[in-house]
């Protein structure tokens, strides 16, 4: 039996990486304590088999000490006003494969002879958060009549991707890495990014969050796109202190494109107590009643001591609400994974023999020619 010399504090730095306690991980590896406090040393079946149930590259686990793992964009996250470290397995990943995509499609575009598009990097942050607002809103076609009829939230959240997609945003929307049910993303660790590039823009937002956090993540990456900056974001809809000046234009734009304040104030009621105005409004605008909250300090209808106290009440009662709902439609949700525009376009390319079979699964989380066929339909490439 061989025993491979793998690094005890690599083995810990790895399950923690992965966002995996001992406790659970040990139902699976028996010895892993022994291990990580290096009593023992698992066998090279063993080391295999951990390295991949902890998604981390199997060579990691002979370092003499965990490698420095940077993000490979602008990372404009904060916790308690200081730069987050250490990005999960899961993060990463996720960044990796849009990346991925991205680059698949830059390609596809270009030789399409697709022209830029001229909105990514328009915007500067000299540009009104208003002025940048409109210019998004006019670009989509984003309605806010048409948003106002939606029933739900989620068919809001599907009107608004749409747009995007229609005029050329690439908009991907998961709370799973690929399509890997067991790893999920935490929302708590990043909201969403944004890929810049004139060809393919491409914008990631967590699933995992719920439907009108995902609108407000979607609008303020869509504000990262007309920055024409990349970057990682897990800022809300709060006035933000603490975070860079990029992300606070950004979230402003964001507010702004979702809850226009000439609007908001043709809307608001004298004398309405608050907790109907924010059901209300949260209601019309279909977005979350924390956005609803920030736009009412903006218009002045709130003092910033009453906003504060609000805050602080609704985002406890949020936190106690239990999320539930189904996966919906298979084929709908794999193609919301990857985006229609990214879906239609790698399904074309891989009909006309331009890209394999093999790739094309990879990068749809797929393995079966049947999933393939099924998402050409969802698409419409295929009868």
């Amino acid at each position: 039996m061989i025993r491979a010399p793998v690094n005890p504090g690599l083995l810990r730095w790895a399950r923690e990486r992965a966002g995996i306690a001992q406790e659970e991980l040990t139902a699976k590896f028996r010895k892993l304590p022994e291990w990580e406090d290096g009593r023992t040393q698992p066998t090279l079946k063993q080391s295999e088999a951990l390295a991949r149930a902890v998604h981390a590259p199997f060579g990691y686990l002979f370092l003499s000490e965990p490698p420095k793992e940077s993000i490979p964009i602008p990372d404009f996250r904060t916790f308690a006003g200081h730069a987050v470290s250490h990005p999960s397995s899961n993060l990463l990943d996720t960044i990796y494969a849009c990346q991925e995509r991205q680059s698949w499609f830059r390609e596809f575009a270009r030789v399409a002879g697709e022209p830029d598009l001229d909105f990514v990097g328009s915007a500067s942050m000299n540009t009104s958060p208003a002025t940048a607002a409109a210019r998004i809103r006019e670009t989509l076609g984003f309605d806010l009549v048409a948003r106002r009829e939606c029933s739900t939230w989620i068919d809001a959240l599907r009107l608004f991707i749409r747009q995007a997609d229609e005029a050329g945003v690439l908009v991907m929307v998961s709370g799973i890495v690929m399509s890997n049910t067991s790893r999920r993303l935490d929302p708590g660790e990043f909201r969403g990014f944004a890929l810049c590039d004139p060809l393919a823009p491409l914008i990631f937002v967590n699933g995992k969050g719920t439907k009108a956090a995902q609108i407000f993540t979607l609008a303020h990456e869509l504000a990262h796109v007309w920055l024409g900056a990349s970057a990682l974001s897990n800022l809300g809809a709060a006035p933000a202190t603490g975070f860079r000046h990029e992300e606070v234009w950004c979230n402003a734009v964001a507010a702004e494109l979702l809850v226009p304040l000439r609007v908001l104030q043709s809307d608001l009621r004298r004398n309405e107590p608050l907790p109907d105005a924010l059901s209300r409004l949260a209601r019309n605008f279909k977005v979350s009643t924390l956005v609803i909250l920030r736009r009412l300090l903006d218009a002045g209808w709130l003092t910033r001591e009453r906003f504060d106290a609000a805050w602080r009440q609704e985002n406890e009662r949020l936190r106690k609400l239990v999320q539930a709902g189904s996966g919906g439609d298979f084929y709908r949700t794999t193609v919301a994974r990857v985006g229609r525009r990214f879906a239609r376009a790698l399904v074309v390319s891989t009909l006309e023999g331009q890209t394999l079979y093999r790739d094309a699964f990879r990068m749809l989380g797929t393995r079966s020619s049947e999933t393939f066929n099924n998402i050409g339909r969802e698409v419409g490439v295929l009868g």
